[in-house]
């Protein structure tokens, strides 16, 4: 069994079904482009020349691609080896020569401690299993100093969508959705700092669903 064999069957999250599903991600806009582009905003104000930056759950590169400029090298990981070749094309097509892409699950993948400056993981956490886990991991991963950067779904937040954890894990049995878990942001937030975060900058777009950390690393 491979390590994303292994994963899938310990998160409940198929890399087929991404795969699957790869080529229509790809074609689809950004929901709000000015949020996104002031994400990325912030996010550069974090970045120096010399850093080493990991993102997993990369999808199929853009965001890697997009802050390649302003950084040494990033290193991009996902489950998908769809996601992947999409993102590998998008890189060599822009000649972005500083962004590694690697097919590997974030419960699997194991660095050396204190490797990276910045990790980013977006629209991720409330995919995965346990994400303390994986916030634990992320801050034992990250240099003194270092920032998690994140945008996370948390449809706790709001009454309206109280009903999806009714739904959710129906779709998933069926295979029209991945595990998705309702997080709160108060409950995000509480997860990062129990894990030594310092929340460094929140913000969360009028009328969206997801909510844009930075959480620092004591340095």
């Amino acid at each position: 069994m491979t390590s994303i064999d292994q994963a899938e069957a310990r998160m409940n999250v198929s890399p087929k079904f991404w795969d699957k599903h790869a080529e229509g991600y790809a074609k689809r806009p950004v929901g709000d482009e000015a949020a996104y582009q002031k994400k990325l905003e912030i996010t550069r104000d974090y970045f120096r020349p010399d850093m080493e930056v990991l993102e997993f759950g990369c999808g199929t590169g853009s965001t890697a691609i997009a802050h390649a400029p302003y950084v040494k090298h990033i290193l991009a990981t996902d489950i998908s080896a769809k996601m992947l070749e999409i993102a590998q094309g998008k890189a060599e097509e822009g000649n972005v020569r500083n962004v590694t892409f690697r097919q590997v699950a974030i419960d699997d993948f194991s660095p050396e401690n204190e490797t990276f400056d910045a990790v980013m993981g977006h629209s991720i956490l409330h995919l995965v299993e346990d994400k303390e886990t994986v916030i634990a991991k992320v801050h034992k991963m990250l240099k003194p100093g270092g920032v998690f950067i994140s945008s996370t779904v948390c449809l706790g937040d709001s009454l309206k969508w109280s009903w999806f954890r009714f739904v959710a894990p129906l779709g998933r049995i069926v295979g029209l959705m991945p595990l998705v878990r309702v997080l709160s942001t108060q409950a995000l937030v509480d997860s990062l700092t129990s894990a030594g975060f310092e929340i460094d900058h929140q913000w969360k777009p009028e009328k969206s669903i997801a909510v844009f950390i930075v959480a620092k690393k004591a340095g």
